[in-house]
This record gives C-alpha cells, structure tokens and sequence, in this order.
C-alpha cells in the first residue's frame, strides 16, 4: 500500500495536495503529511503540514475541544518567548511558500493560532518550534502504546 493510501484510509477521503509523509509514526505509517501550495484543482492549500495518525487527530482534538485554541492563543500573547517562538515560526511559514504569504495554518493575522492541529504538525515536521511543541508536550500521549492505530 503506498503513502497515500495509507493517508487515504486514515483520512476516510483522498487527501488533497498530497506532496509526501514528513513524519511517520513509531509504527512506521503516516503521521504527518506535507502538502503542496495548490490542490489539484489549483485551488490554495495553506496548510503545508498536516497531521493524518487518527490518535494524535483525536488527542489534539480533545485538547481543541477543551478550549486549546483560546488558551494557547492567550499563553502566546502573554509569554513573551512563546510570542518569538511563533512570530519565528510564522515568518519560516511564510518563507517555505512564499506563494501563499500565510502562516501556520493560512493565518493571516499575527499572534492567533487557528488551529492546534497545524501548529502540532508544523511542530512535528520541523523540531525546534517552541509553542508547537509545548502543545504536543500537553497531549497524554503521542502515538497509541501497544499497536498502530491505522488499520491496512
């Protein structure tokens, strides 16, 4: 079975703008994909990392779900170092697709985060994003413990 898939069957749908896997879980299998600027339709694609393991969609949307977004938001305006680490983090966005100019996620505004779940995978993708990793740090656990959670 190729990447995508195995990206298809985590998803429940054909995933648009499929460039590669960028982070695979312990298990071997996709956990974050990249994806290209434009969908196949030329439409725009602003998320560039994207997370597909359904345990760690499901854990980072527990933490969404439980008020994640306000919080972490509120964390990255107060916390003068998580401020820098997504300001660094947004303008590396921006210069790894300089064709959509948009932060993690597409954000277009600075100092808000969209979506958990991009900033996870960005985090996931390219190591050393501080507030994307104090996110993961949140979460009970990564991956599943005994098996892969994506059935081939």
């Amino acid at each position: 079975m190729t990447d995508e898939e195995l990206v298809e069957r985590q998803l429940g749908r054909r995933p648009r703008a499929f460039r590669r896997v960028a982070v695979r879980c312990p298990f071997g299998k996709p956990a974050v994909t990249e994806q290209v600027a434009f969908d196949q339709d030329g439409h725009p694609f602003p998320t560039q990392f994207y997370a597909t393991c359904p345990h760690l969609v499901a854990a980072i949307s527990r933490l969404e779900a439980a008020g994640g977004v306000e919080r972490w938001s509120r964390a990255a305006r107060q916390d003068p170092e998580l401020a820098a680490s997504l300001e660094q983090a947004q303008a590396l966005q921006r210069r790894l697709r300089p064709e959509l100019d948009a932060g993690i996620g597409g954000s277009t505004r600075d100092g808000s985060l969209k979506c958990l779940h991009a900033h996870a995978a960005f985090a996931l993708a390219r190591p050393g994003y501080e507030l994307g990793e104090r996110i993961l740090a949140e979460l009970p656990a990564l991956w599943p413990v005994d098996r892969c959670c994506t059935s081939c």
